[in-house]
């Protein structure tokens, strides 16, 4: 792979990265409600989808995706079902209790590490458009002349690093909302607005062709 294609990946990448979507969008919720902690365990689930999801499309899973439309559509009603039913949690919080017990630096007893990891891993395989994507996008800078597993190797290092710096930067974002989330009012409106996104990224994942 020559520099300039690597570069040229580079700056595809940091665009694609900086949209903001339900991945970006759950990091920064739990940084501000869960803090920064919460938000690295979320991280690292998206991250773990991602990657396994974008080695799959080497395979060529994204292609056989392509060719049965039906098991397709499957993957991505369930995932625009999953994302729909985040919303509607967040929605239908209930914060009665004080607001110091509401916000907290530190995830709450109910919600492990684990449990975060285990939302971004399940957010972030919510759309099989990713294998889709990464069947379509990656080949674009593989070169025939040079080994193909070494350009996938490289590019895919290069999207994680990319990808993790803008999670780092929404994680952070959310961490510094924390101190205006400190009255339940606040906090309940900012979940019904990720809520109300979150359903809306469901409905233009259902909508989707």
């Amino acid at each position: 792979m020559g520099v300039q294609a690597w570069w040229l990946f580079v700056v595809m990448t940091f665009v694609v990265s900086a949209t903001p979507g339900p991945n970006m969008l759950l990091v920064m919720s739990h940084g501000a409600r869960f803090g920064l902690r919460a938000a690295v365990m979320t991280m690292a689930g998206c991250m773990t989808a991602l990657l396994c999801m974008m080695s799959i499309s080497a395979v060529g899973l994204g292609a056989l995706l392509h060719a049965f439309p039906t098991v397709f559509d499957v993957l991505r009603y369930l995932g625009a079902a999953y994302l729909a039913y985040l919303g509607y949690k967040l929605w239908v919080a209930d914060f009665s209790g004080p607001a110091a017990e509401v916000v907290s630096a530190q995830p709450s007893p109910e919600r492990s590490d684990a449990s975060f990891y285990r939302q971004g891993l399940a957010v972030a395989a919510s759309n099989p458009k990713a294998i889709v994507f990464s069947a379509a996008f990656f080949p674009q800078f593989i070169q025939p002349e040079w080994p193909a597993l070494t350009q996938f190797v490289i590019l895919l290092t290069t999207f994680t690093v990319i990808e993790v710096s803008w999670y780092l930067v929404y994680a952070i974002s959310g961490h510094k909302l924390s101190r205006y989330l400190q009255q339940a009012h606040v906090l309940k409106n900012f979940n019904r607005v990720t809520g109300g996104v979150f359903v809306g990224f469901a409905a233009l994942m259902a909508a989707s062709r």
